[in-house]
């Protein structure tokens, strides 16, 4: 038994590791780094950060993060990225949860296979969640001192950023979204051709265009990243199939059925802690559908599937600390079943 649960978990991590790093990961890094390297702090704190006003931060967070095609794992580096360029912490786990959880790219796939109905409901309910994780993380860490990174040398702080680093995170972020919006279909392989493409282009514009000590700091935050970060994803990723192995598929498919509040939650625990790449989602959620699984915990399962994971919640802890990801997972979890039963009850229902 323990050999076979010792296989489950190596077979997730080689599945992970083969499909996600190069055209997640390494984008993901790279950008956070630019990010943190290149952006002015002071235009970020004037429309992000914790002084900014609320209702224009959160709307300008959760709409961006609609265009970011990420999974949960890859959205850790891009939100922390903000997070220490100066943005509030409230902006960083409203792109921390709206990008993986309703992203457009997901959210077409969806419309798809479940129906314009489970769509909407979806966006929606995305961006009521993301509102509450908002304001939450902001209430309960308002009073929090956090180091800010310090600029690059010659960045200027009078505009949001210099124009030949902006072209180089333009194409940083084409590496990162272009695989999957441009390859929908066909083998990875195609994948991994259009990130190279772009990652080569990247490549050449930064060594002629950016000078030699800003490229320095911007490798030095990368790395950053990946050694905090990524570990703890290979991690997640194996318990994550050890977990998988464990549970019994006739119980949870048993225990879905219907609207009510203990369906939704469980179907939430279960996204909180499986691990679905973008789009993933969509066609496991139609096969439990198809067995049974009430509307309402189906949208549960939409939302936290892609938005939460266990290698997430170990990342999270992490980047940000301890404190923030039990609070955070705490609050998706709570959301999660309320919007399950409400939806499932009074929305999808008719």
């Amino acid at each position: 038994m323990v050999r076979e649960l010792f296989v489950a978990g190596l077979v997730a991590l080689r599945d992970y590791v083969a499909t996600h790093v190069l055209t997640c990961l390494v984008p993901a890094f790279l950008l956070a780094g630019a990010m943190v390297t290149f952006i002015s702090r002071d235009t970020i704190l004037d429309y992000l950060g914790e002084k900014a006003s609320k209702a224009r931060s959160f709307s300008l967070a959760s709409v961006s993060s609609f265009l970011i095609a990420a999974c949960s794992c890859t959205v850790i580096p891009v939100a922390s990225g903000l997070y220490y360029s100066g943005a509030s912490i409230g902006v960083a786990f409203i792109v921390l949860w709206v990008a993986p959880a309703a992203n457009i790219l997901a959210l077409t796939y969806t419309g798809g296979i479940l129906g314009g109905a489970m769509v909407g409901s979806r966006v929606v309910a995305a961006l009521m969640m993301a509102f509450v994780v908002g304001a939450v993380m902001s209430a309960v860490f308002r009073n929090e001192e956090r180091a800010v990174a310090a600029p690059a040398a010659g960045a200027s702080e009078k505009n949001i950023i210099a124009r030949e680093h902006l072209v180089l995170l333009l194409l940083i972020l084409l590496s990162l979204l272009a695989p999957n919006y441009l390859v929908r279909t066909g083998s990875y392989l195609s994948k991994v051709l259009v990130w190279a493409a772009f990652t080569a282009v990247a490549g050449l514009y930064a060594a002629s265009k950016i000078p030699r000590e800003n490229l320095s700091q911007w490798f030095r935050e990368t790395w950053w990243f990946v050694r905090i970060i990524f570990p703890l994803l290979l991690a997640g990723v194996f318990l994550v199939g050890v977990i998988g192995k464990i549970l019994p598929e006739d119980w949870i498919r048993a225990w879905l059925g219907g609207n009510g509040v203990l369906a939704s939650f469980l179907a939430t625990m279960i996204g909180a802690v499986s691990y679905f790449a973008t789009m993933t989602e969509a066609p496991f959620v139609d096969t439990l559908m198809k067995l049974g699984m009430g509307k309402g915990p189906a949208l549960a399962l939409l939302l936290t599937g892609p938005g939460l994971s266990l290698p997430n919640w170990l990342a999270i802890a992490r980047v940000f600390g301890a404190r923030k990801a039990i609070v955070y997972v705490t609050t998706i979890v709570l959301l999660g079943t309320g919007v399950g039963w409400f939806f499932g009850n009074y929305i999808l229902a008719r």
